[in-house]
C-alpha cells in the first residue's frame, strides 16, 4: 500500500508517504508558508522512495478542525494532485490524528483532545483508542475550555496545544485527568496510518470530496 498525507492544520506542516510497509515524514513548525512548504515535501518524498504520484494508491489528508487558511491550503494541494493522478482521497480528522498519537505515546486507551481553537476556545473530542482507528466518543466541537466535559469518569489522558493555550482546563478536570500531552500537534505520519485503514475498508473518495471541516463558521476577528 501507498499512501501520501499531507496536513498544515495547525503551525505544523507535514508530509508522510507510506509506502510498502515503511513510513517517511517531513515535520517542520512554521508560522506561515505551508503552502509554499508542502509540494516540496512531496517531492523530496516520492524522490526518496523512487516512485512517482501515479504510483500511489490514495492521498490522504488532515480535513480539521484547525487553521482557516491551512486546513484550506491541505485540501486544496490533495485535490489538485489527486485529480491530476486520478486517486481517490481519504480526509482524516485532525484530532483522531493527536488522539492516535497520544495513546501510542502514553500507552492510554481514553484520549482526551484539545486543540487551540484562538479566540479564547478549542477545538475538542474524545476518543477510545483501544482499538485502530480511534473512536470518537463525543461529537467534534468548537468550544470555551471551561465547556470541555468528557463522558464518563475516565480516567483521561489529555493531548493538544489546548492544554498549554489554556491551564484551567487541566485544572478544572481535576482527577479525571491523568496526564497531558500539551506539545502534541497532528502530523502527517499519523494520519497515514488511520488513512491505511479506511483505504483498507474501502473509504477513498473522489478528488473534487476533499474537503476540510472547519467547526466555526467565523472567520473574523471582531473589534
Amino acid at each position: 500500500m501507498k499512501v501520501l498525507a499531507l496536513d498544515s492544520a495547525t503551525e505544523a506542516c507535514s508530509a508522510a508517504l507510506l509506502h510498502e510497509g515503511g513510513l517517511i515524514e517531513r515535520y517542520e513548525l512554521l508560522g506561515r508558508g505551508h503552502a509554499e512548504r508542502l509540494l516540496p515535501m512531496v517531492d523530496e518524498l516520492l524522490t526518496e522512495a523512487g516512485i512517482g504520484l501515479p504510483a500511489l494508491d490514495a492521498i490522504a489528508f488532515g480535513r480539521g478542525p484547525g487553521s482557516f487558511t491551512g486546513l484550506r491550503v491541505a485540501a486544496g494541494i490533495t485535490q489538485g494532485l489527486a485529480a491530476g493522478a486520478q486517486l481517490p482521497v481519504l480526509p482524516v480528522s485532525d484530532l483522531a490524528a493527536v488522539a492516535s498519537a497520544a495513546a501510542r505515546l502514553s500507552v492510554k486507551d481514553w484520549i482526551l483532545v484539545c486543540m487551540d481553537a484562538r479566540m479564547g476556545q478549542v477545538y475538542w473530542a474524545a476518543f477510545d483508542c483501544s482499538a485502530s482507528p480511534p473512536l470518537a466518543l463525543t461529537e467534534e466541537t468548537v468550544a470555551n475550555p471551561a465547556e470541555v466535559v468528557p463522558p464518563g469518569e475516565g480516567p483521561w489522558f489529555g493531548a493538544g496545544h489546548g492544554f498549554k493555550a489554556y491551564p484551567a482546563l487541566a485544572a478544572s478536570l481535576g482527577v479525571r485527568l491523568v496526564g497531558i500531552a500539551p506539545e502534541l500537534l497532528p502530523r502527517a505520519s499519523d494520519i497515514a496510518r488511520l488513512a491505511a485503514v479506511d483505504f483498507a475498508a474501502g473509504r477513498g473518495l473522489p478528488a473534487e470530496q476533499a474537503l476540510p471541516v472547519y467547526l466555526r463558521n467565523e472567520v473574523v476577528h471582531r473589534r
